[in-house]
């Protein structure tokens, strides 16, 4: 089955025709934030226009929270929905086929166990980018929970009210960059760390220790044979090794096994692929 596989984030939306772990052709451009529902899929119909008639199936990675088919935003900085959007519904009167819906990163969790190597049966997916969400693979299977919540780390908080995503992901990097005085997005504050620069520095590493802190009680929650860390600052040189860095503190049987993702940008569309052929064979 070729299933038409998008993957919408939070600043990039890919776009691909995917034959199993085979993508025989992908598309990506930008993500509108001031977008409506409406005009986001618009816009994905525009862009895979010409491939009509070359799949015979539907799937959906979104950021946000996906439930009984319904589409909502548990960040509004992030993702610009009010209320619940019928994205089930207004997919199929729009591509001709009932679609497979999942959050984006429960999609790429399921991607790497299924595609990467040497998983086990259970793991931890953390993607780090414009926000931080993540998925969860128990024996085998992808926990989205009762209501689609199950993996959105990001949304997790500290006794003062502040979600986790609100501290070191890309948008939180930015607007602690802004209030600091330099007006630089994510790439240019890590330049700026790369060169030893102080207050670019101290952004780098409080995201990092947040994840670390985050991975911690992942460990003590779950306890997965591994945490796998993806996303456009996850997979950055040297993030990964800093967010070890700090666990290293930790006990040694507390410290949790994290490895880079395997799949970079296509875990999400992989994943939503292999979750469309997992539930309609």
């Amino acid at each position: 089955m070729t299933v038409l596989a998008v993957d919408l984030g939070g600043t990039k939306t890919l776009v691909a025709l995917a034959d199993g772990g085979h993508l025989r052709d992908t598309r990506a451009f930008s993500t509108s934030r001031a977008a409506t529902p409406d005009q986001l899929l618009e816009n994905i119909r525009d862009h895979v226009s010409d491939w009509d008639g070359l799949y015979n199936g539907v799937a959906l990675a979104v950021t946000g929270r996906i439930a009984d088919g319904f589409w909502s935003a548990l960040n509004d900085k992030i993702l610009n929905i009010e209320g619940k959007y019928p994205l089930s519904d207004r997919v199929a009167g729009m591509f001709g086929h009932v679609p497979v819906l999942a959050n984006d990163a429960q999609a790429a969790a399921y991607g790497e166990f299924v595609f990467a190597a040497d998983m086990g049966s259970d793991m931890v997916f953390l993607t780090i980018s414009t926000g931080v969400g993540g998925g969860i693979v128990a024996d085998g299977r992808l926990l989205t929970g009762a209501n689609g919540l199950a993996g959105h780390f990001g949304q997790t908080r500290r006794i003062t009210g502040e979600r986790l995503e609100d501290r070191v992901s890309g948008k939180a990097m930015e607007r602690q960059a802004r209030a600091l005085g330099h007006n630089l997005v994510v790439p240019e504050i890590f330049e700026q760390a790369e060169t030893g620069v102080p207050w670019a520095e101290g952004i780098f590493d409080s995201s990092a220790q947040g994840v670390a802190a985050l991975c911690a009680d992942i460990k003590l929650t779950l306890d997965p044979a591994h945490i796998v860390i993806g996303g456009g600052i996850g997979l950055v040189p040297n993030y990964l090794n800093r967010v070890k860095s700090h666990l290293r503190r930790l006990r040694l049987d507390l410290q949790p096994e994290l490895r880079p993702a395997a799949l970079g940008a296509n875990a999400g569309v992989l994943g939503i692929a292999a979750l469309h052929n997992a539930k309609t064979t």
